[in-house]
């Protein structure tokens, strides 16, 4: 009886949480080229991240620290693309390709215009906002070292904002559309551009001078524009394969009803995003309070932890893909299936990705040329987010999952109120109120994962975010 009882157990785990052939197939096809495009970027990011770093420890605070304001620019782009992505995933799987076409014009206009307030931001307070960072003990000639190199880089890197705006508009929407090979080709020339301008820049090759984090900064915004160039030449070039680009400019009509509707999506996940990055920056804040080599440490640690996790993370591209279009065909069951096998493979991934860079944490550190202080808080830092990432891998998922039915209001509670009232606040008691050093803060810190994978299994498992949003499936021609 008990054997019987084992069997069936395990045919409902099974069956709910293990895919066939077919299914593993066809989410390699879409997680393993973003898997490519984000190790490959994470990688370039961390030499780039070396080679800076052998200018000092200066250029490497300075740098990371205009590179948490490009990170808050980055992902609030992700953010406003998010709520046209909802329409376009399921407006693919409908096969609606003309009204695809308008959430992509809508894409670009959405773009251009936060590119225009980050300038405007960016431009009339860097000072003030890089100095946030520069608040821990310290040389205070160190700290104004670090804001010096800082405001060098993002004077330059302002220039690749919009190149980059563009590039991720056409991605996301070719992304939508099942197709994850250009914008792979795309992020592979960009970080082979990136790498070899840096090198050229940052030390002075080829004949050129050095210019140290503005050769780094130069080299970026260089890459930025070789990526949109290779996305969208390519790409309407190639109109037989790439049809629902066909008229794209013809007209920059976007019809009102859908506007409305991704406006009413797409809000929330643009101030969920902006809210949860700056979140995320501002608990770095409160963490480098602890001391300037915190600052550098916490660089070094988030590059390696990135770097690990594109392979677990990018399930979540599958993720929204698989459910849109599922969602999009009503569907609603698969979808829901679809998921939580998903999550099952993440979650594998990251676990054993999580041991491999606890192995590693204390030898990977030592490409760095710095002081030993903040090689070993790096190390720490890394052992600590390492246990969580099959946490992070579950949330990760259930984000994705909750954002392809249109859920907006709950995408938002569950990731930058959640930020907000739980995470920064926590964080800033940790620090204040406690006598602990950063060795123990940070791997407390961490402790908002294990909770926000809970709060996402229950999500998930509630199936309210599974819904159609584009109505019964259409037929429109291809040449829309």
């Amino acid at each position: 009886m008990h054997s019987v009882s084992a069997s069936g157990i395990w045919t409902r785990f099974r069956n709910r949480f293990i895919g066939d052939r077919a299914f593993y197939k066809m989410a390699l096809s879409l997680v393993v080229p973003v898997i490519i495009q984000n190790t490959v970027t994470s990688f370039v990011n961390l030499l780039d991240n070396v080679m800076v770093g052998n200018l000092g420890t200066a250029h490497l605070s300075g740098v990371a620290i205009a590179n948490h304001l490009m990170f808050v620019f980055n992902v609030t782009i992700f953010g406003a693309l998010s709520g046209a992505g909802i329409y376009g995933a399921q407006f693919a799987g409908a096969k609606d390709w003309q009204r695809f076409r308008e959430t992509l014009r809508f894409r670009l206009l959405v773009s251009v215009i936060i590119t225009a307030l980050a300038i405007f931001i960016l431009t009339g307070w860097p000072v003030q906002l890089l100095s946030l960072y520069l608040q821990g003990e310290g040389d205070p000639a160190d700290s104004a070292a670090m804001l010096n190199f800082g405001l060098q880089y993002l004077r330059i890197m302002l220039w690749g904002l919009l190149p980059f705006a563009l590039s991720q508009s056409y991605s996301s929407a070719l992304r939508d559309a099942g197709e994850t090979v250009l914008p792979m080709r795309a992020t592979l020339v960009a970080v082979f551009t990136n790498l070899v301008f840096n090198y050229v820049l940052i030390f002075g090759k080829l004949g050129l001078p050095a210019l140290g984090v503005q050769g780094a900064a130069l080299a970026t915004v260089i890459s930025r524009l070789a990526e949109f160039f290779v996305v969208a030449v390519v790409a309407h070039k190639n109109m037989d394969r790439f049809f629902f680009l066909n008229g794209l400019y013809r007209s920059l009509r976007i019809g009102r009803d859908l506007t409305k509707n991704i406006m009413l999506k797409g809000m929330p996940l643009l101030v969920n995003e902006l809210l949860w990055s700056s979140g995320m920056v501002t608990m770095t804040q409160i963490l480098s309070t602890k001391g300037l080599a915190v600052v550098g440490a916490l660089n070094i640690a988030q590059t390696f932890t990135t770097l690990f996790g594109v392979f677990f993370f990018s399930f979540g591209t599958a993720v929204a893909i698989v459910t849109g279009q599922a969602l999009g065909a009503g569907d609603g069951e698969l979808a829901k299936a679809q998921v939580w096998k998903l999550m099952f493979f993440a979650v594998a991934v990251a676990g054993a990705l999580g041991v491999l860079l606890s192995i590693s944490a204390d030898w990977i550190t030592q490409i760095y040329r710095t002081e030993a202080e903040v090689r070993s808080l790096a190390a720490a830092f890394m052992r600590a987010t390492a246990l969580c990432m099959p946490f992070q891998a579950i949330a990760n998922c259930a984000y994705f999952a909750i954002r392809s039915g249109g859920r907006t209001l709950l995408t938002m509670a569950f990731d930058s109120i959640y930020v907000w009232v739980f995470c920064v606040p926590y964080t800033y008691a940790l620090v204040t109120f406690t006598a602990l050093g950063i060795e123990s803060i940070y791997p407390l810190s961490q402790l908002q994962h294990p909770l926000k994978a809970v709060i996402s299994l229950v999500a998930v498992g509630s199936g309210i975010w599974a819904r159609n949003l584009v109505g019964e499936k259409t037929e429109s021609a291809r040449t829309d």
